[in-house]
C-alpha cells in the first residue's frame, strides 16, 4: 500500500487529550469501589492508583498509538471506525498488557500476597477493561479523526 494510502493518525494534542481524559475519568470511577473492596486506606489507596495511572498513561499512549498505527496500515482505516470485535479486541489487549506491568506495583505497595494482588490487579483490569470499551467509543465518536490534508 503506498504511503499516500495511509489513513491519518490522531494528533499529538488529540491523543494527549485522549490520554488525559482516560486515567482522570478512570480515577473517579474507579478509586472509591476499590477502596472499599481492597480495605486499603484511603490515601494509600489514591496514591497507588495515581501512580498506576501513571504507568496506564505511558502505556496508553503506546498502545493505542502502535495499535491504530497497524490497524491503519493492515486495513486502511481510522480507528474511529474500528469495528466492535476489533474495539473487544482492542481492550483486551490494552488490560493484559496493563496487567504484567501493575501486578508487581500493587503487590508492593500494599504489602498484599501476591495472589490477594493478582485478584484486586483482575479486578480492577476488568473494570477498566468496561470503561475503556466505552470511553474509547465515546471519544470515537466525539473527536473523530480529521482527514489528512497532506498528499
Amino acid at each position: 500500500m503506498p504511503a499516500s494510502k495511509h489513513p491519518p493518525q490522531r494528533s499529538l494534542l488529540d491523543r494527549l487529550r485522549q490520554v488525559a481524559l482516560f486515567e482522570l475519568g478512570g480515577l473517579v470511577l474507579i478509586c472509591p469501589p476499590f477502596v472499599w473492596l481492597s480495605g486499603v486506606p484511603v490515601a494509600d489507596s489514591a496514591a497507588l492508583l495515581l501512580v498506576l495511572a501513571l504507568i496506564a498513561a505511558v502505556w496508553n499512549a503506546g498502545y493505542n498509538t502502535s495499535f491504530d498505527w497497524i490497524e491503519g496500515r493492515l486495513t486502511g482505516r481510522t480507528a474511529d471506525h474500528r469495528p466492535w470485535r476489533l474495539r473487544a479486541l482492542h481492550a483486551v489487549g490494552f488490560e493484559g498488557g496493563l496487567l504484567l506491568m501493575t501486578l508487581p506495583v500493587i503487590a508492593l505497595w500494599t504489602g498484599m500476597p501476591w495472589l490477594d494482588a493478582l485478584i484486586a490487579d483482575v479486578g480492577l483490569a476488568l473494570a477498566y477493561m468496561v470503561y475503556a470499551f466505552g470511553f474509547n467509543l465515546s471519544y470515537d465518536r466525539l473527536f473523530p479523526i480529521a482527514p489528512s490534508t497532506s498528499r
